[in-house]
């Protein structure tokens, strides 16, 4: 009878509900939340459904992220390999390969000027940096927080690995993918705000036709030019370059399927849910986390702001034929901050089309993320 007391006994306690803490519950309701926004009202679900579900395992079960020197028996827990992946880079690099394959550089090309627009939403990072700072963080974990106001989830976790902040890489990764999942809730009442609605209804002439032979040269040229002045952003502007060169060069189309297909999203899904499961109640819930969420949404919106403004300014400079609602899309977030230009100019006027206007600025920012990335850790001597 003893032994069968024992038996039940043991079986009960290795069950959750005597291992876990409040807020280890209080992590399982915000994943589920997460998961609800993903599913129900598709915000970023290929992004937020990995990364929710991450976060629902880790706090289940946290040994499910113990690492090799922490287990008894020295054998690591499953997501602890996939989060490598994250600290080594591989991963952010890997899904920069894809975008550049899934990406019409086009637009960019044919309006070199969306480079500035795209530089302007680069003012939330520095805004981001300075934020925190004064909220007491030291010089690399602002950088790594300040790359969230980009809103480019793989660069927040490339800069946060390489300038040794992964205990911030969490809650730094969430904030940033939170964020791009919300744009379009985020961004137009900063767009309606900073522009009037006779500039919304600004219809911009079409883009003139790219050759071919720019389309090819484009990447090489970007990737030799921005190398050269700063490699240490090579990991990712190199990928995203590769990857377009693939899409472009018309003659390798098994590895622009690969990688803008098959690879990508097998990269999505370890990223996610690695990332997820670095959201253990005990790294997420604390005073830090609430500080980079706040600096998140600042410098989000900062961004956004910085873009839209100078849009203000390129629409007078050129006297009415730039609108400015496609600086919004200097953020990172692709293509979504293009849809939500296109959105909003949209409801000032159904026959307006902006997206591909706005596809120029929005691949520009990705480009100058990476950038700002480049020289934060330049600055710091990372490489």
């Amino acid at each position: 009878m003893d032994y069968i007391v024992n038996t039940f006994s043991n079986l009960i306690h290795q069950t959750a509900f005597f291992n876990l803490t409040w807020g280890n519950y209080l992590m399982i309701l915000v994943a589920c939340f997460f998961l609800y926004l993903a599913i129900r009202h598709g915000f970023e679900p290929l992004l937020l459904t990995p990364i929710a579900f991450g976060m629902l395992l880790v706090n289940i079960y946290p040994d499910i992220m113990i690492s090799t020197e922490e287990a008894a028996n020295g054998v690591g827990g499953l997501l602890h390999y996939f989060y490598l992946l994250d600290e080594w880079a591989i991963l952010p690099s890997l899904i920069f390969m894809g975008v550049g394959a899934m990406t019409d550089f086009g637009p960019l090309i044919a309006n070199p000027k969306s480079f500035l627009l795209g530089a302007a939403a680069q003012f939330g990072i520095f805004a981001a940096y300075f934020g925190a700072i004064w909220l007491g963080f030291n010089d690399k974990a602002a950088a790594a927080i300040s790359i969230i106001g980009g809103a480019d989830g793989p660069t927040s976790i490339f800069l946060a690995s390489k300038l040794g902040q992964t205990g911030l890489l969490g809650p730094i990764a969430v904030a940033a993918y939170s964020y791009m999942s919300l744009v379009p809730i985020i961004q137009p009442p900063v767009m309606k705000l900073l522009t009037k609605d006779s500039w919304r209804k600004i219809k911009m002439s079409q883009l003139r036709p790219i050759s071919k032979l720019e389309r090819i040269l484009f990447p090489i040229i970007v990737t030799i030019v921005v190398g050269l002045i700063l490699p240490t952003t090579i990991p990712l502007v190199g990928m995203l370059m590769l990857g377009n060169l693939f899409r472009e060069s018309g003659v390798v189309r098994q590895l622009t399927d690969t990688a803008s297909n098959a690879l990508m999203y097998i990269v999505v899904i370890l990223l996610g849910t690695s990332v997820g499961a670095t959201t253990s109640a005990e790294a997420f819930l604390n005073l830090n986390t609430l500080k980079i969420v706040a600096l998140g949404l600042c410098a989000f919106v900062f961004g956004t702001a910085a873009g839209v403004l100078f849009g203000d300014l390129m629409m007078l400079i050129t006297k009415g034929k730039t609108n400015p609602l496609i600086g919004s899309a200097g953020v990172s977030a692709v293509p979504m901050a293009a849809r939500v230009s296109q959105k909003v100019g949209a409801e000032a006027d159904p026959t307006n089309f902006l997206l591909m206007h706005a596809m120029g600025p929005n691949v520009a920012g990705v480009i100058g993320t990476a950038v700002a990335a480049g020289t934060f850790m330049a600055i710091f001597g990372v490489f």
